[in-house]
């Protein structure tokens, strides 16, 4: 059981290419290691949504709309460090005629419209992996194990077979991938710096002085982190699951469908979840916590000290001056 913080603090981060992002709640700040001795800032902002419409403050509704906030947050934070990343490499290649042919019709906007491309591919691929397949492989075992295969005595049965296999399925598929790339040099380095940031954050909650020695101490898992949030969203879906028909209308395709449109309600449970872990420390949050701590020794890897560096010059430029990051003290 991880030791409790002297407070919790409500700034966050994510990692970047040969970066970090750190977030407080006035202020929000990437960091890019551009060279052995140079580390490259930039503070960025949007517009979130329940600044646009209050009905999203609500609880539950805030999931929703601070699950798409990040996601805005990181893709710009994410475009800024791959672009400061790039500009500091050395480039000691002639670029080929078609890389030409790409600078000129696109220019600056190359990088933008290929992770536009990468982002769409992404999503197919998830909906069609984590949704459509695992369904798919249950109805294909139902013609070999009577279980799995409706009948009047069993429909609540194959809804719960269903329902379970489907999450086992996406659980799998979830580890299975992160393990895959992992074992990627550039992913291995994200990794690392993903450590750098959560032990970073755990540094200044312990009130301890934010230098290299004392970042290392620390742990690399915390329980405020996207990977928890994607652990918890898979295991909702289990017990969301159990909710929708194993065949809406006799049609098992209709199943998935139902699933993705009830994605909203297992986001906002989730991040209700995740900021009653984020206010306190105690059994019961731990307990939450749990799985995702324990998938956070794949994405998070022990950092080196430069990246360290790079992490406590971004959580340096977003803490408050005034401690309203601060929502709980002694880890209550």
């Amino acid at each position: 059981m991880a030791k409790k913080t002297k407070k919790i603090t409500s700034i966050g981060g994510s990692a970047l290419i040969e970066g970090i992002m750190m977030r407080g709640p006035k202020r929000c700040t990437v960091c890019v290691r551009t060279g052995k001795e140079k580390i490259e800032s930039e503070d960025i902002s949007i517009t979130t949504i329940p600044e646009k419409f209050s009905f999203f403050k609500i609880p539950f509704f805030r999931g929703i709309a601070g699950l798409i906030d990040s996601m805005r947050l990181s893709y710009k934070s994410l475009m800024i460090s791959a672009d400061k990343a790039i500009s500091s490499a050395e480039i000691e290649e002639e670029p080929s005629k078609f890389e030409k042919w790409l600078d000129e019709k696109f220019g600056d906007k190359l990088v933008k419209v290929l992770m536009v491309i990468a982002s769409v591919i992404g999503v197919a691929l998830a909906i069609g992996l984590f949704f459509f397949l695992p369904s798919f492989l249950f109805d294909l075992c139902g013609n070999f194990i009577p279980a799995f295969r409706e009948s009047d005595g069993n429909v609540e049965m194959v809804r719960l077979w269903k329902s379970v296999f489907e999450g086992v399925m996406k659980i799998v598929l979830f580890f299975g991938y992160i393990i895959i790339v992992s074992q990627m040099s550039d992913m291995k380095r994200t990794f690392m710096y993903h450590g750098a940031e959560h032990k970073t954050i755990f540094c200044y909650e312990n009130e301890e002085e934010l230098t290299v020695a004392n970042v290392k101490k620390q742990t690399r898992f915390h329980p405020r982190c996207g990977t928890s949030f994607m652990v918890i969203m898979l295991i909702l879906g289990i017990v969301i699951g159990l909710f929708v028909p194993a065949n809406p209308f006799g049609v098992a395709f209709l199943r998935p469908v139902f699933k993705i449109l009830l994605i909203p309600v297992t986001c906002g449970i989730g991040y209700e979840l995740i900021k009653l872990c984020g206010k306190h420390d105690n059994w019961f949050t731990r307990i939450i916590a749990a799985p995702g701590l324990w998938a956070q020794r794949i994405t998070t890897k022990e950092p080196d000290d430069s990246m360290i560096e790079v992490a406590i010059e971004a959580i340096k430029a977003v803490i408050p001056e005034d401690g309203s990051d601060i929502v709980n003290k002694c880890g209550c």
